[in-house]
């Protein structure tokens, strides 16, 4: 018995002394300059995350006290955190598909697009469809020896590609170029007409030149799409799945953690909540359905779908659009074109078929987000929203959404504040659009009502910033950059009297995007208890000369309170 006790003794002794794991959070950041964008604690040291959300906000001392043995500890040394950027319209799948396609942004002049192309024929299969995107006419160098206002013929491109259609999307996505294969393919002939709310460019003799404005695109497509029907459904889920991931990897590496989808299909929308279930999305989205009014309805029942996927995937809005770009004329004004007298652009989908849509929208609670480039067009979408609103009063909160409100009649410019109806714009529009804004708008109207941030934030609108990508390079830099700037690389300045402050800019791609999607209770600020989204910048965007700002790094980014991102020069 005497051994037995002490046994007993020695045992109670080694266990006291043995140190026993000291719990804590999941995750430190500290030694940093940390913008929250709250207003209680605009500015802290360190953020401690629990559980995917931020536990506690405060200086070194405060949280470092937090730290325990298994939590990931990163010393940001003095470098900026912010929440994480949201970018605010772009085009998922469309992204990742620009990365795996012929990527024609950097393009030139229509002869380096040329090349490219003929070094993908050599590589394609016979018959095989090449996709390209990201041309722009207005942005080249030197205007092809054989064109047509500017758009080069097509002999060129099919040349070097006689057996292999071919399709390559303006950088707008508002336009295309085809050859000839791609042409035939298409049942283009002399005799096609040109369809309601679109355009084929032809020449003297009435031969289409290649390009397809607007809604003459849709006969390319549809045909490419029947070239689609001929892969497996395997060789086409395994390309999208490709895409997507490449999608994913831009964002991450451009500080994005959240990513507003600007249109898709419920095909794709299936897709995507699939993978949310499954908790394989790297970064958050958020969708809008995207498709004609009599499809959408079908399946309308089903929506809004609410942070599936533990607050990955959501859709709780309808697409639509009313005109096109200006870059192809496809924008809808209330005077000519500066460049082209006695020409409105176009009007795309039917004012019906956008009042269809808002009387889905009031009747499942979803919002309606309208594409609304020309001043016609916001007028239009202004007056449905405003008899949608006056018809259902009871209704309130709707946060409606106009899709790029670039050029705003000056007279309409309160309404936005008046409605509460949220202009989500694209900063770097404004300076990609520069050289030709003036040429199709003429002056007055370029610098009173193109990209007219200040009016519209002075007159109390809200403005959610995004870059809609593949449109633009996904880079919420170069998209600040443009924002508080309003300059280009080359050194043009684009009426800098609109330009936003540092703060509004940052503030439109956080907290104000957030509202713009109602998710401001879980994203857009580092504030205790909403997600762990954050991104650590090598400066500090709100205070570096502006010559700086284009240098600035992602050193990480974080959803969740998990790195997605590390830049190898933080290690």
């Amino acid at each position: 018995m005497k051994n037995y006790f002490s046994l007993f003794v020695l045992l109670v002794f080694f266990s006291c002394g043995e140190q026993q794991p000291k719990e804590g959070v999941d995750m430190v950041l500290f030694n940093g300059n940390v913008i929250t964008m709250d207003s209680v604690s605009p500015k802290v040291q360190a953020v401690a995350i629990k559980d995917h959300r931020i536990q506690s906000i405060g200086n070194d001392k405060e949280i470092k006290a937090l730290i325990g043995d298994n939590t990931e500890v990163i010393d940001l040394k003095g470098q900026t955190a912010i929440p994480g950027f949201i970018e605010g319209h772009g085009h998922f799948s469309g992204l990742g598909f620009s990365l795996i396609r012929l990527n024609l942004m950097k393009t030139k002049n229509w002869d380096e697009i040329v090349q490219m192309v003929k070094e993908r024929v050599k590589d394609a299969k016979p018959g095989e469809w090449i996709e390209g995107r990201g041309w722009h006419q207005e942005k080249w160098d030197k205007v092809p020896d054989q064109a047509l206002d500017g758009y080069p013929l097509h002999e060129s491109l099919s040349a070097v590609s006689p057996d292999n259609p071919i399709i390559l999307r303006h950088a707008s996505g508002h336009s295309a170029y085809a050859n000839a294969k791609a042409m035939e393919l298409s049942g283009i002939t002399v005799e096609t007409p040109s369809p309601k709310g679109g355009r084929i460019v032809r020449g003297s003799d009435g031969e289409a030149i290649g390009v397809f404005e607007e809604r003459a695109m849709d006969a390319l497509y549809a045909a490419l799409k029947e070239y689609q029907k001929t892969l497996s459904p395997e060789e086409r889920e395994a390309e999208w799945q490709k895409a997507i991931q490449m999608a994913e990897q831009e964002c991450l590496e451009n500080g994005i953690t959240s990513f507003q989808d600007a249109g898709s299909p419920y095909l794709e929308i299936d897709r995507y909540h699939e993978l949310a279930k499954k908790g394989e999305l790297d970064i958050r989205l958020w969708a809008m359905i995207r498709q004609p009014y009599e499809e959408t309805k079908v399946r309308i029942q089903e929506f809004p779908l609410l942070n599936a996927g533990n607050n990955h995937f959501t859709v709780r809005a309808i697409k639509t659009q009313v005109d096109g770009a200006l870059g192809a004329y496809g924008a809808w004004l209330l005077a000519s074109y500066n460049d082209k007298p006695n020409f409105l652009g176009q009007n795309t989908t039917s004012i019906e078929e956008v009042r269809n849509m808002a009387k889905l929208c009031i009747e499942q609670n979803l919002q309606l987000c309208v594409h609304a480039i020309g001043d016609r067009a916001n007028r239009e979408v202004l007056d449905v929203f405003q008899q949608s609103f006056e018809a259902n009063l009871s209704k309130k909160d709707l946060r409606w959404r106009i899709e790029h409100a670039q050029h705003v009649n000056v007279e309409d410019i309160p309404r936005f504040s008046e409605l509460d109806v949220i202009a989500s714009m694209q900063g770097i529009h404004c300076t990609s659009d520069a050289p030709f804004v003036g040429k199709r708008l003429g002056e007055r109207r370029a610098k009173e009502e193109s990209y007219a941030w200040r009016s519209l934030l002075d007159s109390g609108a809200r403005i959610a910033n995004g870059t809609d990508a593949p449109v633009e390079d996904v880079s919420a830099i170069e998209n600040f950059y443009a924002s508080v700037t309003r300059k280009r690389q080359d050194g043009l300045e684009f009426f800098p009297e609109q330009r936003m402050t540092r703060q509004e800019a940052l503030r439109s791609y956080t907290l104000d995007n957030a509202y713009a999607a109602f998710e401001e209770k879980d994203k857009g600020s580092l504030s205790v208890g909403k997600l762990a989204d954050i991104t650590v910048l090598s400066k500090d965007l709100l205070t570096v000369p502006d010559e700086e700002i284009m240098r600035t790094e992602i050193m990480y980014t974080i959803v969740g309170g998990v790195v997605k991102y590390r830049n190898a020069k933080g290690e």
